[in-house]
């Protein structure tokens, strides 16, 4: 077939049982063009024997060659059949096919179309929405089972879970409520100065903060700082398989450790609203007097006066809801995480943003209620 300084040959022979490639010479490097010319003319078909009984040297070079132009010509390297070869070059064989598939260049990802990526998030959509709305059941139901036994409310864990999302978060809820009020105040002032209408700017922050600012701000806030928590942390606690530890123990899972979470979100978001109402009205106070000319006497009574008590009540009654999305995806999140940290700190983030598109969303929904209703 060819010839060099050390010839090499290869002949293909067919049998009742499939082909047979006959390899002689000494299959070296040197010979790689030559080897890749013929084996490419005698186009073996599978299934396919090497016969290495004429083979006086084989290297990897020559190895790999071969088994590529086997492949080129449809046949598997993996299935080849390998006879009357000695233990050295059948060693060299082996090593190289075990490799092979390192050698080769990583295959494109064929681009899908648009449409084929929309259907694929729209399905992973809503399955993430039929987990979260089927997790919201679970909740519900670990409710109702509390109130026919209030005796399973862990007390502790519930003030602990309280301290931390509530009596922790009031300084930074009521810094960030300051400066909304003071912000709010003094863009309505320039506006309004124009007009002679300074002290309406008391109806726009006294209204817009208690009913519709402060609860937005503040569940946001919160979703990133407790949602975030809650996720950190039930995910932190199912890859050390504590979540596994609780069921092997007989213990509910929803009982011990998402029931105080919602709890206490549900009791502490309503306080922190209010704070947010104070801190914006402080505010907008402080703003008022220099540049307005509203004394704090002058702000407050007409702020008694503009500000009904159902704004107020509506932005309280809001809080719950939020605090209910924000602590039911929050322990989802966390409770359903992969078993690895990278996947813990992906559900943290997505728990982030989750929230505050549900609140966002619900928010928008109380306003076209409320609307409807007359408040």
């Amino acid at each position: 077939m060819s010839t060099s300084a050390q010839p090499c040959t290869c002949q293909l022979a067919a049998s009742e049982r499939g082909a047979t490639l006959k390899l002689a010479g000494a299959w070296r490097l040197a010979a790689l063009p030559s080897v890749w010319h013929d084996l490419r003319a005698l186009r073996p078909s599978a299934p396919l024997t090497l016969d290495g009984s004429a083979l006086k040297s084989l290297d990897a070079a020559a190895a790999l060659a071969l088994l590529r132009a086997l492949r080129s010509a449809g046949v598997d390297p993996q299935s080849v059949a390998l006879q009357d070869f000695s233990e050295a070059h059948r060693r060299v064989f082996e090593d190289v096919r075990r490799r092979l598939a390192a050698t080769e260049p990583p295959v494109p990802r064929a681009q899908r179309r648009w449409l084929a990526e929309l259907g694929e998030k729209t399905v992973a959509l809503g399955g993430l929405l039929a987990g979260h709305l089927n997790f919201l059941g679970e909740t519900v139901a670990a409710f109702g089972d509390l109130l026919l036994r209030p005796a399973r409310l862990r007390v502790k864990e519930l003030t602990a879970q309280f301290e931390q999302v509530c009596l922790n978060a009031v300084p930074v809820v009521a810094l960030v409520t300051l400066l909304i009020g003071v912000t709010i105040a003094y863009l309505l002032g320039l506006q309004a100065e124009k007009y002679g209408a300074n002290i309406f700017v008391v109806d726009g922050v006294g209204i817009g903060m208690t009913r519709e600012f402060a609860p937005i701000i503040v569940a946001t806030i919160i979703a990133g700082r407790s949602g975030a928590a809650f996720t950190a942390q039930l995910g932190a606690m199912r890859l050390t398989e504590e979540i596994d530890a609780i069921r092997t123990l007989g213990l509910s899972p929803q009982q011990v450790l998402v029931i105080p979470r919602v709890l206490a979100l549900m009791l502490a978001l309503p306080l922190l609203v209010f704070v947010g109402d104070i801190m914006g009205i402080v505010g907008a106070m402080l703003v008022a007097e220099p540049m307005l000319g509203l004394t704090p006497t002058t702000f407050l009574e007409r702020l008694h006066e503009a500000l009904d008590i159902r704004h107020v009540w509506v932005g309280l009654g809001k809080a719950p809801a939020f605090a209910l999305f924000i602590a039911v995806i929050g322990c989802r999140m966390g409770m359903t995480v992969e078993r690895d940290t990278r996947a813990v700190g992906l559900a943290t983030t997505s728990t982030v943003v989750q929230s505050i598109v549900a609140v966002i969303l619900l928010d928008a929904g109380f306003a076209v209620l409320f609307q409807e209703l007359g408040w």
